[in-house]
């Protein structure tokens, strides 16, 4: 489904390799949207008791297996390309490796994606089983691993994975002229956060950082994005609200592409709060547009990457050094001008074309094998 960064990730890869003129075909669950685009192989929805609701406002939807299906996407391929680790792809690797067809991977999810919603954020234990099955049972059986940061190949490592790994960025794609909007330090103070409104992305950090800063009172937060946790986080804005700690009620909302960018580039500053994330292309599409970040840094966070020193970084799930990371920015507005365009040309090395290339390398890779 749209609105999670599988799916957009995914979907522009797909789009790319097309144009390049490879052909591409996706097996995946029919799209609930009759109108909307639909896999080549579409499967079945597959309704988790219980967990459907949470699952389906974060935006994904699971498949049910089909062998004939499958067999059908396999036969036709001559690389098979897995996007997660779950039991729909254990099976399609077992049966590409009977069809005697060769498979990669892509590493998109850490497993704290998901027990993090489950409301499981120190469940160590289930988090190694899930990541030693998931390297067991998908992974150690494709000749290549593609890793969207180094972050990723690093917990990859250290968790034994045996395939060969190759660091490319998800990619996005820039303009030969980069025209970053460099908004000025004016009242409100627009403070954007982009992304689904979940546990493992940690908005609350932002809304919390609002006690401890000086400027509240000045600063319009804008959250662009959907997910589980919005009712909560609308009564924790209130809650600010009716406290007198923000003038501003914070915004909340879900945006198509061209919307996003024009709200981009009328933010000051871009804060990213979450602890889990495998690269967090949102935070370099708005940096693209000459907003300067705050980064959480932590252990599973690979958006860290996107920082250019210091001042954009804070701990994660610290909204007290966060907060001071905002107040510093609001009163060096000269500074923030300056590291505009430092950060807008710092997003070239993520450029889709190249990413597109060294994708395709992969796959040349996989088949002379």
């Amino acid at each position: 489904m749209r609105g999670n960064g599988i799916c957009t990730a995914v979907l522009s890869l797909v789009e790319r390799l097309r144009e390049r003129g490879i052909e591409v075909k996706v097996m995946a669950c029919e799209n609930p949207v009759s109108e909307g685009l639909q896999p080549d192989f579409p499967l079945k929805h597959f309704k988790f008791p219980f967990f459907e609701p949470l699952i389906y406002s974060s935006g994904f939807r699971y498949a049910t297996y089909s062998k004939v299906i499958a067999a059908n996407a396999i036969l036709w391929a001559d690389v098979v390309h897995l996007c997660e680790g779950f039991p729909l792809e254990a099976k399609v690797v077992r049966l590409a490796r009977k069809l005697g067809k060769p498979c990669v991977g892509t590493f998109h999810l850490f497993t704290e994606n998901i027990t993090a919603n489950l409301g499981m954020r120190k469940a160590r234990m289930l988090n190694y089983l899930l990541t030693l099955w998931w390297r067991k049972s998908v992974y150690d059986h494709c000749t290549h691993v593609h890793c969207p940061t180094e972050t990723v190949k690093r917990h990859l490592l250290d968790n034994g994975f045996k395939s060969e790994m190759r660091v490319i960025t998800n990619g996005m794609s820039i303009p030969d002229e980069l025209s970053p909007a460099c908004t000025p330090l004016e009242n409100p103070v627009t403070v954007l956060c982009v992304g689904r409104l979940a546990s493992e992305k940690s908005q609350e950090t932002l809304l919390d950082a609002m006690k401890y800063s000086r400027y509240a009172h000045r600063i319009q937060l804008h959250f662009a994005g959907r997910g589980p946790r919005q009712k909560r986080y609308e009564k924790m804005a209130d809650k600010l609200v009716k406290r007198g700690i923000v003038t501003y009620r914070p915004l909340f909302g879900f945006y198509s592409a061209e919307q996003l960018r024009e709200l981009t580039r009328q933010a000051y500053l871009y804060i990213h709060c979450a602890w889990v994330e495998v690269e967090g292309l949102s935070c370099a599409e708005a940096i693209m547009e000459g907003v300067v970040p705050v980064i959480a840094e932590g252990r599973l966070t690979a958006t860290s990457q996107f920082a250019l020193d210091r001042r954009s970084l804070f701990p994660e799930r610290d909204a007290r050094t966060l907060a001071d990371r905002i107040d510093w920015w609001i009163e060096h507005p000269e500074e923030r001008t300056a590291m505009s365009k430092c950060y807008s040309e710092s997003v070239k090395k993520y450029d889709a074309v190249e990413a597109t290339d060294q994708m395709i390398q992969m796959y040349k890779d996989c088949l002379n094998r």
